[in-house]
């Protein structure tokens, strides 16, 4: 039901309102049964609106809204009074969503605060009424301008999920089982791959009274970089994440071979994230002894910190906490 309930990934339809057209109104008393123009103008087109709402967490509200409609300007007034502006539209989502153009790719904005807003798409602007077209030649100009018309365009909404500790591993590494035993999380766990399809996040306990929150990322395969497996609906969930723990099991046939796999997976996606802390956990510990894992050690990568642990035995578990906690307040 979790997976089904997580969207991270909308496209709908925007069509911000037409502006109200410019009144072409003549001012008329029994004083002035001639008066010169008067006609207000038009009211602009509603908006569409882009919220942050930190309460939110998935965009799964906005899944089945294909169509998304702002309210058209209404008509200027007698008077020189302006119509009433279009209803806009707001759409509230979870920090970490990214806005594109559906037909150029292009990155619009990315909501990151609280109370944060963004016009996805701008109204038409209303027409002016006969008033401002009044000359010392023209004294009693009988047109007014019509309002613009508003914009229909298809936006694409990306999530990208904020956590303080990224898991990064191929399917099967054992990234949601680890995130089950230090956390309350109940991801989905089952021997065999893409068991994870979207992700999960777990508020991990730590020394007194103090905790953070880690993310199972959806196992990455090679080429994801190229979309290969969903690759980029799974790699963009990277990018939020403060600190990356990579996983790479004991068992694995060359564990320096992984690793860098994923590392190339990351840099060729998106270079930025190789500047971002990062440990090396290599699970599954229980299936070796101490002499393999001296055996193993000279051909593990030198350049990250490393920690053996086992989430079924939880040997290295604590060791695990302190040195994540360290990395992320270092």
């Amino acid at each position: 039901m979790a997976d089904r309930n997580f969207v991270d990934f909308v496209k709908v339809c925007c069509r911000s309102g037409n502006g109200g057209p410019g009144s072409s109104h003549f001012f008329r008393d029994r004083l002035q049964p001639q008066g010169g123009p008067d006609g207000g103008d038009g009211g602009k087109g509603g908006d569409i609106i882009v919220r942050a709402n930190p309460q939110l967490w998935t965009l799964l509200h906005l899944k089945y809204r294909k169509h998304i409609l702002a309210g058209h300007g209404e008509s200027g007034g007698a008077s020189r009074k302006t119509g009433a502006d279009g209803k806009s539209e707001i759409l509230e989502v979870p920090l970490g969503t990214v806005a594109k153009d559906f037909e150029t790719g292009e990155i619009l904005f990315e909501v990151t605060e609280e109370d944060q807003e963004y016009v996805l798409l701008s109204g038409g602007k209303g027409g002016r009424g006969n008033f401002h077209f009044k000359s010392a030649t023209n004294q009693s100009p009988r047109y007014a301008q019509p309002g613009l018309p508003g914009k229909e365009e298809w936006k694409i909404l990306e999530l990208k999920v904020l956590a303080d500790v990224g898991l990064v591993g191929f399917p099967n590494a054992g990234k949601s089982t680890l995130l089950s035993v230090v956390s309350a999380a109940k991801p989905k766990i089952a021997n065999y791959p893409f068991t994870t399809l979207t992700p999960n996040l777990g508020i991990v306990s730590y020394r007194d009274s103090r905790s953070f929150v880690m993310a199972d990322i959806p196992g990455i395969i090679e080429k994801a970089h190229e979309g290969k497996g969903l690759g980029h609906r799974f790699l963009r969930h990277i990018e939020r994440n403060s600190l990356l723990l990579f996983l790479v099991p004991a068992d694995a046939d060359n564990i320096r071979e992984q690793y860098h796999i994923l590392l190339n997976e990351l840099h060729m996606y998106n270079p930025e994230l190789l500047y971002k802390p990062r440990l090396l956990g290599i699970s599954k510990a229980d299936l070796i002894d101490e002499e393999i894992k001296e055996l193993l050690t000279p051909d593990l990568p030198e350049d990250v910190d490393i920690v053996f642990f086992s989430s079924a035995t939880m040997q290295g578990i604590t060791e695990l906490k302190d040195q994540i906690w360290q990395s992320l307040n270092g």
